[in-house]
């Protein structure tokens, strides 16, 4: 129901009930409120209407207003989960409202308030969460041309702060993290290339404020400064992380003990990958979205919160050498262990992240502890089973048995408790005795209704007699109706049913009341303890919170020596000298989908021999060997050993890809448009210790335009960037020209013909190649065959015909330096080009040349 609707109603023509539910839907204009009345919950005007159409459930309706029917809508509450995680997953937000009135003592509607809202960015519920991937909330703040950019996992805890200098940094980042939902000021023209997803919000500019992010931000950590968080020279980035605080409390209406640090991520800390990289290397997830990503190729974790980790390594490989050694020596360390033993034991440890982040919400549920009891069960054999590793011993740290802790939950809970406490049967019996007592006289109770039944059978004769219970007429005897004769005078009839007949008697009224008393007590007694059990749970929430952490990092690193073992994977090694040198290096996720063996090719790059001109046929395999030198430094750089005989990784800042292309029309760029403003990233970013794969460049325009581009690109990269580069082309001109330059090394992918038909050998020799088997690949593609009889034709007439020379300039050309002022000079200044489509250049540069032809 949105704003101007609520508005418009006359709360005092309607019943007590609809003005309560008035009133708290006008607290929250713009989400769906699920409004509890009894079994159900209820939804009302446009939210009924919308409800339904995204549900696909009954629109009904409910009394009138202003003369017109209430429309109506609702869901069962014990299936509600259901319902909400589908909203969820269409952007939706819905703010639950629960009764927290008694309705014994309650005069007029029982009291109701919203109790949290769920949104997409802040669910921790785990029926409403995908356990593979992280739910992140962020908040984006912008200044002229710079960033502050927050993120929250609030499943998890995890609140991380980074500033970006550029748009492209940005881009990265969100292409990254893949927000669930994302909030920026309202201030803020948000522009879509920079992220597009379903759930983007606006927030008061108030909340972005860096004074008072940096306050609440104390108050959360009950610090007097974040000095000793690194952050405080991030004022942007914490703008948005106050943001972020701020709406967390808005929507769950509870404390965050969870939250208990902020840490900013620095640049210059990890291989920094652009948006296009991130997509076109497939590390986390597939172009085509089949499962042939990195991620799920050397994906063998025994946890969930153990494969988020992956997924973060994956997407931000670190560059400290010490980090790196660490983990390659437990690696090797893991590898001389039991692994099928240890991922057992590892699966037993489960998800504890994000089981203590429930707790610390109190919103976790009975096997959300039996589950963290299991972890503390387990987490003895895995200290024993790789204590003898000193190289394990960093993280055995962290896993510190809590006996006390573990005897509680022992003690306190049943083997396989119910999924909701308010089912009861949670709290072990023996454990409390007052808890005991209760149930004893609600069992003794029972054990008497009982004995009721079978005397009343024998009484009677009525052998079908039973004892039954609803929540209108509570206890009851019920007889089937060809049994009447034989009912006793002082039976009265209390329901007729189609089939039987019901009846009470005073005897079994009274015992009714000590039966609900007693199982009402011993219920929220039951309560009462769970409560205690989370309070006390809590109270070692950050020793859990780091035993988790370190779990998952092992989990991790058993995940990389189970695929080292089986795919025999190298230990890289680091260098302080620039370069790439692999020795048969293979590619990880074709050769995980080959039925036989992996071709494998070496790669030699040094500041000597910085640029591979690679040529041949297409399908001939230049994309799969730039994309493994990629892949293969990814791998390294989280700490994994890699496909490869041997492999050195000098320093390494960045790795960029202008691999493939397709049409941006939402922004108005075209293919090309794309292409060229992927390659003119690289060359403003790409430093001497930058990995570029650039793959056949300026094939989107006429022949000697595509020639001089990719000519130009090389050169600069070869020139000026001085970057590692694997360069592929078509351009067999660019071999003679650019690859007989110094640091530059022509190679080719060999292929030959048998029978008119290609054989790719996908083997990497010295050397340009001498042909592009265009007309042998398109065969294999199916055309036609007249198509390529001409085809044909036409190539030998082509070749035949002399070629034009093409030299490469002994200098570059020198550059008019404009030194008189020009008007338009002064208006190009002021121009924003990024906010520009390509049609509205078109007429500025038509309007400029008009008023340059005039002048």
């Amino acid at each position: 129901m949105s704003k101007a609707t609520t508005a418009t109603l006359d709360f005092s023509a309607h019943t007590p009930m609809m003005q309560q539910y008035l009133r708290i839907k006008a607290e929250h204009a713009d989400t769906l409120l699920f409004y509890r009345m009894g079994d159900f919950y209820e939804l009302f005007y446009d939210d009924a209407k919308r409800a339904a159409e995204l549900l696909d459930i009954s629109l009904t309706q409910r009394g009138a207003s202003n003369g017109n029917p209430i429309p109506m809508a609702g869901v069962p509450y014990h299936a509600a989960e259901n319902y909400l995680a589908r909203l969820l997953q269409l952007g939706e937000s819905v703010a639950i409202c629960e009764q927290v009135g008694d309705p014994a003592t309650s005069k007029g509607p029982v009291e109701r308030k919203v109790i949290r809202v769920l949104t997409p960015g802040t669910v921790t519920d785990e029926a409403l969460l995908s356990e593979a991937t992280e739910n992140l909330l962020v908040a984006v703040v912008a200044e002229q041309e710079r960033f502050g950019l927050a993120s929250l996992d609030l499943a998890s805890g995890r609140f991380l702060v980074a500033q970006c200098n550029d748009e492209a940094s940005l881009q990265a980042e969100l292409q990254r993290l893949q927000p669930a939902e994302l909030l920026y000021p309202d201030t803020l023209s948000w522009q879509k290339n920079w992220y597009d997803t379903k759930v983007i919000r606006s927030r008061p500019d108030w909340e972005f404020a860096s004074d008072s992010a940096a306050a609440l931000l104390c108050r959360q950590f009950d610090v007097q400064h974040l000095d000793g968080f690194g952050v405080q020279h991030l004022p942007l980035a914490l703008g948005a992380a106050g943001a972020i605080l701020n709406y967390v409390k808005l929507t769950q209406r509870s404390a965050l003990p969870h939250i208990q640090s902020i840490r900013a991520e620095q640049s210059d800390d990890a291989v920094q990958m652009d948006a296009a990289t991130q997509r076109n290397l497939e590390l986390v997830r597939s172009l085509s979205g089949a499962a042939t990503s990195l991620f799920e190729t050397i994906n063998h974790t025994a946890t969930a919160m153990g494969g988020r980790l992956l997924r973060r390594w994956l997407q931000r490989p670190v560059r400290a050498k010490a980090v790196l050694e660490q983990r390659y020596n437990a690696v090797d360390a893991l590898q001389q262990e039991d692994l099928p033993t240890l991922k057992k034991l590892l699966r037993a440890i489960g998800d504890v992240e994000r089981i203590l982040s429930r707790i610390a919400l109190r919103s976790a549920r009975p096997r959300d502890l039996t589950r963290l009891r299991s972890a503390l069960q387990a987490l003895p054999e895995v200290r024993q089973q790789l204590a003898q590793q000193d190289d394990l011993q960093v993280w055995l740290e962290h896993l510190i048995e809590r006996p006390a802790l573990r005897s509680l939950l022992e003690q306190a809970l049943v083997e396989t408790p119910p999924m909701l406490i308010r089912d009861g049967g949670v709290i072990a019996d023996g454990f409390d005795p007052e808890l005991d007592e209760q149930r004893q006289l609600a069992d003794g109770a029972t054990d008497f209704l009982r004995q009721i039944e079978t005397r009343e059978r024998e009484r009677t004769g009525i052998q079908t007699l039973k004892i039954g219970y609803n929540k209108v007429h509570g206890y009851y005897l019920e007889a089937s109706r060809a049994a009447a004769a034989a009912i006793p005078a002082d039976y009265q009839r209390r329901q007729t049913l189609k089939n039987a007949e019901r009846y009470i008697i005073p005897e079994l009224k009274t015992y009714e009341d000590k039966v609900l008393q007693a199982q009402s007590r011993a219920l929220a007694r039951e309560k009462w303890l769970y409560d205690a059990l989370l309070n006390e749970v809590a109270e070692h929430l950050t020793e859990l919170q780091r035993m988790a952490q370190a779990v998952a990092e092992l989990d991790v690193l058993h995940s990389f020596a189970c695929q080292a073992m089986a795919q025999h994977y190298c230990r890289p090694q680091l260098s302080d000298q620039l370069g790439i040198h692999l020795q048969q290096a293979r590619h990880p996720v074709i050769e995980a989908q080959l039925d036989v063996p992996f071709i494998a090719n070496d790669v030699q790059m040094t500041p000597e021999q910085r640029m591979l001109l690679i040529t041949g046929p297409n399908m001939g395999g230049k994309s799969t060997y730039m994309r493994q030198t990629a892949l293969l430094a990814v791998l390294a750089h989280c700490g994994s050993f890699v496909p490869a005989a041997t492999a050195t990784f000098g320093p390494l800042d960045r790795i960029f890809t202008r691999i493939g292309a397709s049409d941006d029309l939402a922004s108005g760029r075209s293919t090309f448009m794309v292409e060229m403003t992927e390659a003119a990233t690289i060359l403003h970013n790409a430093t001497p210790q930058s990995l570029v794969l650039m793959d056949e460049i300026g094939r989107g325009t006429s022949t000697y335009d595509g020639l001089a581009l990719a000519w130009a690109c090389a050169e600069a990269l070869l020139q000026r960037n001085r970057a590692l580069t694997l360069f592929a082309t078509h351009y067999f001109e660019l071999t003679q020209s650019i690859g007989n330059q110094e640091g530059c090394c022509n190679v080719h992918v060999e292929a030959s013909e048998h029978d008119e038909r290609i054989v790719f050998e996908h083997r990497v020799a010295q050397g340009a190649a001498n042909r592009s088997f265009g007309v042998q690949v398109a065969q294999l593609a199916g055309l036609p065959r007249p198509v390529l009889q001409r085809a044909k034709q036409v190539l030998q007439e082509l070749e035949a015909q002399p070629q034009r020379q093409l030299e490469l300039p002994t200098e570059q050309p020198a550059v008019e330096v404009v030194t008189a002022a020009h008007p338009l000079l002064d208006e190009l200044g002021q121009l924003n080009l990024n906010g520009m489509t390509p049609l509205e250049a078109l007429q500025w540069l038509s309007r400029w040349q008009q008023q340059l032809q005039q002048d």
